[in-house]
């Protein structure tokens, strides 16, 4: 079949209802590529014998070298089923966990997506993954079982053994989505009860038993796979067959006269085929009787597999060829490699891409059947609901679930990803066959050159000797050839530039070559947009005072094929596209359209944590700006990875995992700075954090019944004793106290580790403390700020939470003291305002319905000043532990004493006025006055707003921030302090024979299994272990090289988990003494990590070099 004409395309792009946008998802190595090959041999693009070998969506060099997919690549193919044609839109996927983002990517585009489960290995960790996400995102999945024939060839089951284990691997895939279908009913459930809760105004009385009710009420006929509905297909894409339920039913109503309906229905199931009564009877187990499926479908194929390939019987191939009817090429017959043959005989009789074409156009949704709900998610950003969205914004869902291509409907577009291509291949720069007529004239032109040429050689021979005015036009001919070399070579530089293509799709109205729209940012408000923007403006006019809404013209429209590019005027609502000339106004992902009414998109949900860590320099310091400059459009082409710039001033790129990481590396070098730099190991991220006092030492004996024998001291780096003795003072129980160098204030903090739920909770809830920061900083300063109920009901609920995690007398009112979270306003460590008699604004006033912001302004302009050099002083503390200078985890300090000792005699009774008028006698010569002022003249707020405002950043303000992370830093140190180190967790299918060297290699990486478990019906086991981040390189080519490549790990960052070995730990306790001996010297991990991090940043390392450095004297030399 010929390639389909651009032409072509265009007319079925203009069809929404036979367009299907799809994506292939599955493990890593499960076929996805393979099937994709198939799929596009069908249309002739590559030929069908190349099809699994050419791998054509693997377009990158690395990605056919490792043989895996690195990226999502989209083709557009033309399908004919009957009299009705199709426009498919398929989009290749990764499968390895570090490129999940990719997944994501693909999955947001697209209406429904292909499964694809290998027969031997079932549903393993990243099918799980593929299979959330196609949830998440609202699309319909169909399933594909690929490699049966492993089942034959490799673990040499039987036809009946093969249909029990498919039958387990259908059982693993619908459990996997059971369980998210069940999950959803349940929190509509919860939903839908507080809704009604809040109505009526009391609590139900049947809550705890209604929930299996509404589970069996919701409609679940689409959800699951089962050959007899259609949505799967068993196949070998390498072989080239595949089939579904429908083909076999077909091909016996027509041998057998049993009606396709009839067959549709049993031939999946425990039916067997009675011969005597020439009935389908139902109970073939029970009756030690073949099913249906094996005798009518499965035996066939092992059949044909035995005497092609097992036996190589050339009789019974000629007979099965005879009977099947189909014509085989005489130089397959006679080929050495049996597959040949098997490709040939199977690709005609059971085609996989008729399979798989055909459940995709009857069983995936076309864009006009785009779900309401799904609608409703995408416009719905962060807590905000559908429903309080303005009205023109909540118009647009019909825009949406019509699909149209209309001229007045608005063009909404989201951008999923930017990836760079070489301006080589953009289509205006490719090379263009000539015309019959630019040949002619070329031909006259180069026969004219030749004719000047040969007349230029004869006067050179005549006249050999020149006079220099007679050689200055060879010169200026020199010089003129020069140029043109020059002006020749100059194209080629451009040819080398990259170019950033956006990965998109449209969703309603045409998108046209040279449009202008609206880039819609991620926190863009559309109430905003609408109220601040003039009635019926248009994407030309040129906005500014917009915050994140900007302008931008689409320069060119690109439909995808694989490799290459073709490019389009305009583009149809419902189909996938690229869009050139977005570089400068998109970095990796948005929402376009002409109508300021759109909301921007909800964010892609990336799996994969960026965890891995790199510095990053060039070889030669001149060429740092080249690096910059690559980094950035690195950062723009990868959706998962990041750029950053840290403190210490080093350029660092951040990874999901090692394959990624590499990747990164090459295309920085290769593609986008082109230059030679050097990377630095990777970057292991820790924590710090305190835990309580251990009860037993190190060799498990109670602490309480030891005599200490000795005590060696830890070294550390003290602050002088006298320092010491005048501004710090720590006491027996914790707790620090510490003035400032000028006496004028004093701090007292404590230290305690949170519950480690409370850490995870804060861990899983940044968005939304940092929206409550907003919030609170909004009203602090007096400003009025919409927020929707839902966002107050959210933090409501993170209250609740709050306060069910800490519980006990210790806890008791917790809550309503927190001063702050950090670092950063938002990280998983808490300040507690216990200072007495100080009442300062509530961190959760948002949540109280009186509080008005002027009255909360005026509050918060007494105590804003030094409160927020508190704050800042704690946020300063947890960005950087005393340890190794890395972020806080789960601590909590509470300030228990803050007092100001004013210079002057006090002249009022409250405190809060005591501390400004010591704030403002400190700031300068006014201070006294300015006390005066506020005392006469009116409320203390507005008396000193000014002075507050100039001591903000004066020398009290400063050395109380000092001061307060000195104090936080030493309560820190007072308490038992621990490491905490990132964790993999790490999923690894391997054989029996090799389970030893897996568990050796985790054993020797520090690794820990949590569990292992055998797969039924087959040897293989899984293992499920945690890894720490600092031990996982290198770690998957150490596994294969131990295991001879028969187990390979997934890694996906989980949690972080504290080290439980105290890195400043010395014996103590005359047990430890006789375990470990007086030196001590036995390896510690945490300490081996801390002073590797210090190391790395140029700290102090307290280690021992050389030991007892005396010359050796051997027995000759003494004599």
């Amino acid at each position: 079949m010929a390639p389909p004409s651009l032409d072509k395309i265009r007319a079925l792009q203009r069809n929404p209802r036979n367009i299907r946008n799809l994506c292939i998802l599955a493990h890593v190595d499960h076929g996805k590529t393979t099937l994709a090959d198939c799929l596009v041999a069908t249309n002739g693009i590559i030929s069908s014998r190349l099809a699994g070998k050419l791998r054509y969506l693997d377009s990158r060099e690395d990605e056919q070298s490792r043989g895996i997919t690195m990226k999502s690549s989209a083709i557009s193919l033309h399908y004919t089923n009957g009299d009705q044609e199709y426009l498919l839109n398929l989009i290749d996927s990764p499968g390895h966990v570090d490129f999940s983002s990719e997944v994501s990517t693909a999955v947001r585009l697209c209406d429904g997506a292909i499964v694809v489960v290998d027969a031997v290995e079932g549903v393993c960790p990243q099918t799980q993954v593929v299979l959330r996400q196609a949830w998440l995102e609202n699309i319909r999945p169909v399933l594909v079982i690929n490699k049966i024939d492993r089942l034959i060839v490799e673990l040499k089951l039987t036809s009946q053994e093969a249909y029990t284990h498919l039958q387990k691997i259908l059982e693993q895939v619908n459990a996997v989505t059971g369980t998210l279908f069940t999950s959803k009913v349940l929190k509509e459930q919860a939903e839908r009860e507080e809704e009604e809760e809040e109505e009526e105004g009391e609590l139900g009385g049947d809550q705890a038993c209604d929930w299996s009710s509404r589970q069996e009420e919701a409609d679940d006929s689409l959800l699951y796979f089962s050959p007899d509905q259609g949505n799967v297909v068993f196949a070998s894409a390498i072989d080239g067959w595949g089939f579904s339920i429908q083909q076999f039913a077909h091909i016996y109503n027509q041998r057998m006269g049993i009606k396709a309906e009839v067959l549709l229905k049993t031939l999946w199931g425990d039916f067997y085929l009675d011969a005597k009564a020439k009935k389908i009877m139902k109970g073939a187990q029970a009756k030690g009787k073949k099913q249906l499926f094996v005798q009518l479908v499965l035996d066939n194929i092992w059949s044909l597999y035995d005497a092609v390939v097992t036996r190589r019987d050339k009789e019974k191939v000629e007979k099965v060829v005879t009977s099947l009817g189909i014509k085989v090429l005489a130089r397959d017959l006679r080929h050495s490699d049996p597959k040949v043959l098997l490709s040939a005989i199977c690709s005609q009789w059971l085609p996989v891409s008729q399979a798989v074409l055909l459940m995709v156009c009857e069983k995936l949704p076309s864009p006009l059947e785009m779900a309401a709900e799904r609608v409703e998610k995408l416009m719905s950003v962060g807590a905000r609901r559908f429903d309080s969205l303005p009205e023109h914004t909540q118009e647009l869902k019909t825009a949406f679930l019509r699909c149209s291509s209309g001229e007045k409907e608005p063009l909404i577009i989201f951008v999923s990803k930017m990836f760079a291509v070489d301006a080589a291949a953009l289509p205006q720069n490719r090379p263009r066959p000539l015309t019959q007529e630019e040949m002619a004239h070329r031909k006259e032109l180069a026969r004219q050159r030749h004719a000047d040429r040969m007349a230029a050689d004869s006067v050179d021979s005549s006249h050999s000797e020149r006079t220099p005015q007679e050689g200055l036009p060879a010169q200026l001919d020199t010089a003129k050839v020069e140029s043109l070399t020059l002006k020749e070579s100059r194209p080629e530089e451009k040819e080398e530039q990259q170019t950033f293509i956006a990965f998109a799709r449209v969703y309603s109205g045409v998108a046209k070559k040279g449009q202008r729209v609206f880039v819609l940012g991620p926190k863009y408000d559309p109430a905003l947009g609408l109220s601040t923007l003039p009635e019926g403006v248009s994407s030309s006019d040129c906005v500014s005072d917009v915050p994140h809404l900007s302008c931008c013209s689409m320069e060119s429209l690109y439909l995808l094929m694989g490799r290459e590019l073709e490019e389009l005027e305009e583009v149809p609502a419902g189909n996938v596209l690229g869009i050139g000339g977005l570089e400068e106004s998109v970095l990796k992902s948005a929402t376009l359209s002409t109508s300021p009414a759109c909301p921007p998109f909800t964010p892609l949900n990336f799996e994969a944590t960026p965890i891995v860590r790199v510095a990053i320099e060039p070889k030669h310091p001149s060429e740092m700006p080249k690096l910059v400059r690559g980094m950035r459009l690195l950062n723009q082409a990868d959706p998962c990875a990041e750029v950053l710039i840290q403190e210490t001033g080093e350029h660092v790129l951040v990874t999901a995992g090692e394959v990624h990481l590499q990747r990164c590396l090459d295309d920085l070098r290769d593609r986008f700075a082109k230059i030679e730099f050097s990377a630095s190991k990777p970057i292991i991220p820790f924590r710090e954090t305190v835990v309580r006092p251990p009860k037993v030492d190190m060799v498990n004996e109670d602490l309480g019944k030891q005599q200490k024998v000795a005590i060696i001291h830890k070294v550390k780096e003290e602050a002088p004793p006298s320092r010491l003795s005048e501004t710090l003072n720590v006491d027996s129980s914790g707790l620090v106290t510490l003035t400032t160098p000028n006496r004028l204030a004093t701090v007292s903090v404590r230290a305690f580790p949170l519950p480690s739920e409370v850490t995870s909770l804060l861990e899983r809830s940044t968005e939304l403390i940092r929206t409550l920061e907003q919030i609170n900083m909004s009203l602090r300063e007096g400003r009025s700020l919409d927020v929707s109920p839902r966002t107050l009901e959210t933090i409501a609920g993170f209250k609740v939470q709050l306060e069910s995690l800490l519980q006990g007398r210790k806890w008791r009112d917790v809550v309503e003291h927190i001063w702050a979270f950090g670092p950063r306003r938002y990280g998983p460590n808490i300040l507690l305002n216990s200072v007495q008699g100080y009442q300062r604004p509530s961190l959760w006033q948002c949540l109280a319905g009186g509080v008005k912001a002027g009255e909360a302004g005026a509050q918060a302009a007494v105590i804003r000043d030094l409160d927020n050099s508190i704050v800042s002083g704690f946020q300063l503390a947890t960005l950087s532990g005393p340890m190794c200078e890395e972020p806080l985890m789960g601590v909590c300090f509470s300030v228990e004493k803050w007092d100001i000792q004013s210079s002057l005699p006090p002249q009022h009774q409250d405190p809060l006025e005591e501390d400004c008028i010591s704030r403002g006698t400190s700031g300068g010569r006014k201070g006294k006055g300015s006390g005066a002022e506020a005392s006469e003249d009116g409320p203390i707020g507005a008396g000193l707003r000014p002075e507050a405002a100039a001591d903000c950043y004066g020398p009290v303000s400063g050395q109380l921030i000092a001061a307060m992370k000195e104090a936080c830093r030493h309560a820190f140190q007072a308490q038992p302090q621990r490491l905490m180190a990132a964790m993999y967790t790490c999923e690894i299918m391997t054989t029996a024979d090799v389970l030893g060297r897996v568990y050796g290699v985790l054993g020797k990486r520090e690794g820990r299994v949590l569990h292992e478990e055998m797969k039924e019906g087959t040897d293989m086991f899984i293992i499920k272990a945690v890894l720490p981040v600092a031990e996982s390189f290198g770690f998957a080519d150490e596994f294969r090289k131990k295991t001879s490549g028969l187990a390979s790990p997934q890694l996906v960052f989980s949690h972080w988990e504290v080290i439980s070995s105290d890195p400043y730990w010395v014996p103590t306790t005359e047990e430890e003494y006789l375990h470990f001996g007086e030196k001590a010297d036995s390896a510690n991990q945490s300490l081996k990590y801390m002073n590797a991090v210090r190391r790395r940043k140029g700290l102090y390392v307290e280690e021992k070099i050389v030991e007892h450095a005396e010359k050796q004297r051997t027995l000759g030399k003494n004599k």
